[in-house]
């Protein structure tokens, strides 16, 4: 065991949990503990946004992939960075007038029942437990690669840890997690792109004369189809990419958090910043790694590349920058873990416990209890699955969040929002038909159905490893087709002119009439 991992290890869990300590003084009522009270500013939320959605995936991966697959690789990071102009432009403001706590609240101000709220509930738990999982594996393998130790006992302490954050701190301690990973994140990244540049003499030129040395795609490496020979697969990853954030429960309750619409923009405007400033550094970061490490090492040490960045910054600073960058990765796998958790235990405590189960009926005491409980069993579901899932490749999952994010929750967000025909019977097959068309043609890709050991040692029936494009328009249809050929009206809805009215100015005409 290195004892400058271990120093660095440590010290990111004292913090943590100092900051877990402070919030818990904060979450005296479920108002502080699923949103914070609203009482976070722009800035501040729109730097918890950022680190809330930068993952495991986006920091070691995205550097690895531009490493091993040049342009291709940077591809992913434009699909992410697009995606908040869909949030900002259609999803964003009516989500903060007509919901509280969750998504469930904001369909349901329009189509106000039990089945409704049921099925916005199912679909945040699975998107959020499924995203959950290989986030645990890579933070079980990464605190094996830092501290020697075995696998399960590395996934039980992330467990552990993100089960405190949030059945004490709430979304208070959630937000204070993602902050500090946020700065953490952005202020070691750049310091290792500075190192990278000041290599080359501050020069752009050299710095990529070397990565065509260095790569075996050579003059190739800055142009596309290196990752997808099939250009379809391309189309289908980033409409996934760009559509599945606007349908992310983990990134939209992050809306309610502040007070009003214009810090939800200045929320969304800051988040869109750091991660597009990251995401340039994440560039040179894989140019650096290419030219100062180079792809023979990258590939024989992680043929996935996700081991790129530690690598890069071993090879500049030795252990203890390496130990630094591996630092803020773990707290990267924390703070996204945290908010999903959060995401999770709202879906199931304050929509299914409260509203469907008790019928609204309860002391302010036992939902906060219940919350607490629910963020407890939830860890502990998640950190079993990820045990078991260990020897497993479980990167498919983090493609089926996005998935069925864009083919579920975004056809009836979007719908609900902008389309008066639309009604309770749409809203649930657009939802039905967008989980169940996601997982179908996951399980019968090749992600699962492979016969160089896959899950099922045959040929697939569909060779998209991103079915995105298939799933996504049959949300949208089971939606639009749903409301359509249903003989239900809109009795048992709000009327349209009125939730419309609020959704873009905030104004209840229902209650706020004299």
């Amino acid at each position: 065991m290195n004892i400058t991992y271990l120093l660095f290890f440590l010290c990111i869990v004292v913090c943590t949990l100092i900051i877990t300590y402070w919030a818990a003084r904060q979450s005296k009522t479920t108002n502080q503990f699923y949103i914070a009270a609203g009482s976070l500013t722009g800035t501040q939320n729109g730097m918890a946004i950022a680190g809330d959605y930068i993952s495991a995936a986006s920091f070691l991966g995205i550097v690895g992939m531009i490493a091993i697959n040049g342009f291709d690789g940077f591809l992913y990071a434009i699909g992410f960075l697009v995606s908040y102009l869909i949030v900002l432009f259609f999803i964003a403001e009516p989500v903060h007038r007509l919901g509280k706590y969750s998504l469930g609240d904001v369909i349901c101000a329009r189509f106000p029942s039990y089945k409704m709220r049921g099925m916005m509930a199912t679909g945040a738990l699975i998107i959020s437990v499924f995203y959950m999982i290989p986030q645990l594996v890579a933070a079980g393998l990464l605190i094996r690669l830092l501290l020697n130790i075995n696998y399960s006992t590395s996934v039980l302490i992330i467990g552990l840890l993100m089960t405190i954050y949030v059945v004490f701190g709430g979304m208070f301690a959630t937000s204070w997690v993602q902050i500090v990973k946020t700065v953490l994140l952005l202020s070691g990244t750049f310091l290792l792109a500075l190192i990278v540049f000041s290599r080359f003499n501050w020069s752009i030129s050299n710095l990529l004369e070397q990565v065509t040395l260095g790569s075996p795609l050579g003059d190739h490496f800055s142009l596309p189809g290196h990752l997808f020979s099939n250009p379809l697969e391309t189309v289908s990853l980033h409409l996934a990419l760009i559509l599945g954030t606007a349908g992310l429960p983990h990134i939209l309750i992050r809306l309610f958090t502040v007070r009003n619409t214009v810090e939800v923009r200045k929320s969304l405007l800051t988040a869109s910043w750091i991660i597009g400033v990251f995401y340039l550094i994440a560039l040179v970061l894989g140019l650096g790694a290419v030219a100062l490490v180079g792809f023979e090492e990258l590939v024989l040490l992680d043929p996935s590349g996700n081991l790129a960045a530690p690598l890069l910054a071993e090879n500049l600073g030795g252990d203890f920058l390496m130990a630094f960058i591996a630092a803020i990765a773990f707290t990267t796998i924390v703070a996204v873990v945290a908010g999903l958790v959060i995401s999770a235990t709202t879906a199931f405590s304050h929509d299914i416990y409260y509203h469907i189960i008790k019928k609204g009926n309860t002391t302010e005491k036992k939902r906060l209890l219940a919350a607490r409980w629910t963020a407890f069993f939830i860890g502990l579901l998640s950190t079993l699955f990820a045990l078991g899932l260990r020897n497993m490749n479980v990167t498919f999952l983090v493609s089926l969040t996005f998935i069925v994010a864009a083919s579920s929750n975004l056809p009836v967000l979007l719908l609900t929002i902008y389309w008066r025909r639309f009604n309770q019977t749409g809203a649930i097959a657009g939802m039905v038909c967008g989980l169940t068309a996601s997982l179908l043609l996951l399980l019968v890709g090749p992600h699962v159905m492979n016969p160089d050991g896959g899950w099922i040692a045959r040929e697939p029936l569909i060779q998209l490893y991103n079915p995105g494009i298939i799933a996504i328009p049959i949300g949208f249809l089971g939606a639009y087709l749903g409301a359509i050929l249903s003989r239900e009206g809109q009795e048992n809805a709000v009327p349209f002119h009125l939730f419309h009215l609020k959704a873009q100015t905030g104004i209840d005409a229902r209650r706020d009439r004299p």
